[in-house]
């Protein structure tokens, strides 16, 4: 019986000690048994936190060949590769033969038969993955501190021994994505000022200063933590592009595959994943060195669901109990929420509501090419610039993943936000629309600015626009466009009605005399004082999303006559957008209080809060006149 340090730091033993038995007829199955014995070890969340994950300790405190985790998003596919599944090596002195096991490995043992009628090649998927965009800070926290691993700085790994063609390769071109993204304006960075925990595992400053001249092709500016090169044997088409995943595997990081990469030595027992590949700039993107960009060779991966480390594991077994416990006080948490929220907004209960909602949203179905569930809420009548930053922080402390989007003229001219094809390097080149689901994403419009947007800046305008009615996002392929469906959380902060179509509009009503704006803002922060009571409002919006939610063939025929009583009297005023409209604030209001089903209550409700929307709106544009 393995001990769990056995397993977790010499993960190759036990694969080596299934292929063993294989050979003696014992185990046939000896592959499924490797994932099989794996997944069972890490069915339980205790075993999990004892595994060390490249999102919070470093690559130089890493054991080269031990088990390691990595929740990370899938930026870029590769195309599958050849591998040596089996081999035979011949002892030079005696001639001896011995079979190997290639899986979970990318370098060869010595002295490699390449004639051997044994040798068995396999086949396997490479895919390039980086930390979650726009993850917050206090989810890597609470991620960072669950962990039960025990890590040391490893002796036999020397970072910086392997990287001399890489920063003295000017050839290598990073400067486009760093253009792209090249003053970029936005709220003040809560995430730079909070790292001093994590400090004492930083990457060493010459492995830092490396990477600097490596594009790791991050969607989102600014983005920290390790890319890695993930490679999957089994079921890999059940993996999606832009997907969340927790991967559990083999670190690879040997020196030789950064010694690959300056020799392309012919003669060496490598397994080569891009022997045959056409072009330099190929080669550097799809084999860069180890010490930057470590292989994972994975055992057991998991698409996630959430990545909100207050949740229980999905398939705990107290993952019901606490669901059950948490809808039980849903109702409370919400009316702790509302007064937050209402606090923030400047005394505005109606918008408090809608804003709620909004945080509750998400694409569960499409029906033909109309995505079902979102709720895009444009928040016009916003004071200042500085109001809406404010705002983004604090929802930033609410939500695992966000980005912030100042609608400049110099952004939106210069942001990448769709991914594009490099043909050239056969890569995916990112963009910061390429984001994981039930990501939030925030536009802010109250920085817009006179001027002329260029080619890059109505793109981008458009985008914004397919990515608010659709939930999509067109990839550039060059030749073509491809869709790719995503589930953005989009908020819009705008002074008089945004640019943008939105789902719902609501105008803010400010309880706060100008006069006392500043001082009222600056008092927002320290509410919520208490860290249990956050930890309940990002517990509370996370499950919220994970509820069922169905209507009854009862309810549905009274809607249906409610709604043909509502146009009779007022034909004009009531379309069928408005019966959409409120059936999702109906779902999403039922959902807010832990109820899976709609009710004539919810329903009622709905129809009330959308009547005084429309109310406000009304006078809004009485006061205003016909504001565009």
């Amino acid at each position: 019986m393995l001990s769990t340090q056995d397993w977790i730091h010499a993960p190759l033993g036990v694969v080596e000690e299934k292929f063993a038995a294989a050979q003696k007829g014992s185990s046939p199955g000896w592959e499924a048994e490797v994932v099989e014995f794996f997944k069972e070890q890490l069915k339980e969340k205790s075993a999990q936190s004892l595994v060390p994950s490249l999102n919070d300790v470093p690559l130089h405190y890493l054991k080269p060949n031990s088990l390691v985790k990595f929740r990370c998003f899938i930026q870029d596919m590769f195309d599958p590769e050849f591998y040596m599944g089996v081999y035979e090596t011949v002892d030079g002195p005696t001639d001896a033969k011995m079979l190997h096991c290639g899986k979970y490995r990318d370098v060869a043992e010595c002295g490699v038969d390449f004639n051997s009628k044994n040798t068995v090649t396999a086949e396997r998927q490479t895919f390039y993955c980086v930390p979650i965009p726009g993850e917050n800070l206090w989810v890597k926290d609470g991620y960072a501190g669950s962990s039960q691993a025990r890590v040391v700085a490893s002796t036999s790994y020397v970072p910086s021994r392997q990287k001399r063609s890489y920063e003295e390769d000017e050839d290598m071109d990073t400067q486009p994505q760093k253009q792209a993204h090249a003053g970029l304006q936005g709220p003040t960075d809560l995430q730079s000022n909070a790292d001093c925990k994590r400090q004492e595992t930083e990457a060493p400053p010459t492995q830092a200063a490396s990477a600097s001249h490596l594009d790791l092709n991050f969607p989102l500016p600014g983005e920290r933590g390790p890319a890695c090169l993930v490679k999957v044997y089994e079921d890999w088409e059940s993996f999606k592009l832009n997907d969340a995943l927790e991967v559990f595997g083999i670190l690879s990081v040997s020196p030789a595959l950064s010694a690959l990469a300056e020799e392309r030595d012919a003669s060496s027992s490598f397994l080569d994943p891009t022997e045959g590949m056409e072009t330099a700039e190929e080669q550097r993107v799809h084999s860069p060195p180890a010490s930057l960009v470590p292989r994972l060779h994975v055992l057991h991966a998991k698409p996630l669901q959430h990545n909100n480390p207050l949740l229980p594991h999905a398939t705990s077994d107290d993952n019901g109990a606490f669901l059950s416990s948490t809808v039980a006080e849903m109702a409370s948490v919400r009316a702790e929420l509302l007064a937050y929220f209402t606090h923030v907004l400047l005394g505005d209960g109606l918008a408090a509501e809608f804003l709620l909602l909004h945080l509750l949203s998400s694409v569960y179905s499409r029906r033909d090419a109309l995505p079902l569930g979102k709720f895009t809420l444009n928040l016009s009548g916003l004071p200042a610039a500085s109001y809406s930053e404010r705002l983004y922080q604090i929802l930033q402390q609410l939500v695992p993943c966000s980005w912030y989007l100042a609608m400049s003229l110099q952004n939106m001219n210069q942001t990448r936000l769709r991914p594009r094809k490099d043909y050239t390097a056969n890569r995916l080149v990112s963009g910061s629309l390429q984001l994981a689901q039930n990501t939030s994403l925030f536009l802010d419009e109250t920085r817009l600015e006179p001027g002329q947007l260029d080619a890059t800046g109505v793109c981008n305008v458009t985008a914004l626009g397919n990515v608010i009615t659709w939930q999509k996002v067109d990839y550039d392929f060059n030749y073509h466009q491809m869709e790719f469906p995503c589930n953005i959380n989009v908020l819009i902060a705008s002074e008089g009605r945004s640019l943008l179509p939105s789902d719902c509009r609501v105008h803010l009503e400010a309880q706060v005399t100008p006069a006392h704006l500043e001082e009222y803002l600056s008092s927002i922060q320290a509410f919520p004082q208490t860290s249990s009571q956050l930890n309940r409002f990002r517990i509370y919006l996370s499950v919220a999303r994970l509820l069922d939610y169905s209507i009854s063939d009862q309810m549905t025929k009274y809607v249906e006559e409610d709604f043909v009583e509502m146009r009779k009297d007022d034909p004009q005023g009531v379309s069928a957008d408005d019966l959409h409209r409120m059936l999702v604030v109906a779902r999403l209001l039922c959902l807010s209080l832990g109820q899976n089903h709609l009710s004539r209550d919810g329903w009622l409700r709905a129809k009330h809060m959308e009547m005084l929307r429309r109310s406000r709106m009304e006078q809004h544009q009485t006061v205003n006149g016909n504001e565009p």
